[in-house]
């Protein structure tokens, strides 16, 4: 297994390889999403928080995921609309992937080993420069609050 996610490349909306090394030297919030969740208005401070800290060196990071009650139903063209027009989504935003078990991707089996998989949608783990996992944050935890901020703020 990676020591880093820099080390792994995963798959764009639109099908492009992506290597995640292209982010070294950024703080990642990794959270996996789905757009029929009771949590999918967290896209809205998802992307506040990109807006906001990526000048700092922010990049929000998106894998949907049907993993947890189907919520995310929809192909990759149909996730990058629902992204773009409900909640104006302009943070990368990558491929459905697996995000727990035996057949979790290995960007998720790697957070997971470090950080413990996700229970839900919208579970955030936040990654430091140098592409370790530092911590994760359930579901319940938004996007705009303090604990979550702080953390990242420590990071940057």
């Amino acid at each position: 297994m990676p020591e880093s996610i820099h080390e792994l490349t995963m798959n764009r909306l639109d099908g492009k390889p992506e290597p995640l090394r292209t982010y070294e030297g950024k703080v990642l919030l990794v959270v996996n999403t789905a757009s029929e969740c009771g949590y999918t208005p967290q896209y809205e401070g998802l992307q506040k928080l990109h807006e906001e800290l990526s000048p700092k060196g922010l990049v929000v990071l998106g894998f949907p995921s049907n993993d947890f009650g189907a919520q995310e139903p929809g192909s990759s063209e149909q996730i990058a609309t629902f992204c773009r027009k409900n909640y104006g989504v302009t943070f990368p935003m990558f491929e459905k992937i697996v995000t727990k078990g035996a057949g979790a991707s290995p960007l998720f089996a790697l957070l997971g080993a470090k950080a413990g998989e996700p229970k839900w949608n919208f579970h955030k783990y936040l990654v430091d420069k140098k592409g370790h996992v530092v911590r994760a944050f359930p579901s319940s935890v938004a996007p705009e609050s303090a604990e979550l901020r702080a953390a990242i703020e420590e990071q940057l």
